[in-house]
């Protein structure tokens, strides 16, 4: 693989992990790295979710894919939870987790992937602006 590829790649993951509670789209990664073109941007996030590394998610009607990384630790072990306004993502406590995955196992029988399951709503923050 030549050294570009590599740098590239490492730029953008350093970008992705330090953004991990952010869902971001390839347009607003392509303004943060400008040294990366925008064609590289889209190559290395396709490898990278194909790789298990990021989850893509595309808001209902809209065209513009979001990717969060997934590749954090605390990533598998959660849910997430992600703001429709300020795009932010949490991670819904441990146990909570737990309880709602075996809850939808016993009543469903059916197994929660954690790592990339989003619950999507309006965070905190969001809704006491909204009040103000």
């Amino acid at each position: 693989m030549p050294t570009y590829k590599t740098q590239t790649r490492k730029m953008l993951l350093d970008y992705l992990q330090s953004h991990a509670d952010e869902t971001l789209s390839a347009s607003i990664i392509s303004k943060a790295l400008p040294e990366i073109s925008v064609s590289a941007v889209y190559r290395n996030l396709a490898a990278l979710e194909k790789e298990g590394l990021l989850a893509a998610v595309r808001e209902a009607g809209g065209r513009e894919r979001y990717y969060r990384f997934t590749a954090a630790e605390q990533c598998r072990r959660h849910l997430h939870l992600s703001c429709k306004k300020c795009g932010r993502t949490f991670h819904l406590g441990e146990a909570q987790t737990e309880a709602l995955v075996e809850s939808i196992a016993a009543l469903d029988n059916f197994a929660v992937d954690r790592s990339s399951t989003v619950l999507y709503g309006i965070c905190e923050n969001c809704r006491c602006t909204r009040d103000k």
